[in-house]
């Protein structure tokens, strides 16, 4: 009974370096939080339009709903890729929108 009481007190020390040792060469769950973080302090700093103007801007002249964003870049330049379902038809389209200015870039799926 001792030895198995030493040999879990091992494994549990051990788990939390191996753990470590993985996220270390994959993403972890939630990795996507640091896009968000920087995107969050990008717009606080006043180097990124807020994501809630390109969605009013798309809304006032295109019928429809958000459905999902991301951002990336394009062309090296941060932007937002708005996926959008346009009504009455539904088909979905994708925005890319220059995430400094605002303006809209491009169009895909139309």
């Amino acid at each position: 009974m001792k030895r198995f009481l030493v040999i879990a007190a091992l494994l549990a020390a051990a788990a939390p370096a191996a753990a470590t040792a993985q996220d270390n060469d994959r993403p972890a769950l939630g990795a996507g939080r640091g896009d968000q973080d920087q995107a969050r302090d990008a717009v606080r700093a006043g180097r990124q339009v807020p994501l809630a103007r390109v969605l009013a801007m798309i809304a006032a002249r295109t019928p429809g709903r958000h459905l999902n964003t991301t951002q990336g870049e394009d062309g090296g330049r941060p932007v937002y890729f708005v996926q959008w379902q346009m009504l009455p038809s539904g088909q979905v389209v994708v925005f890319v929108v220059d995430a400094v200015s605002g303006q809209q870039i491009r169009q895909q799926g139309r």
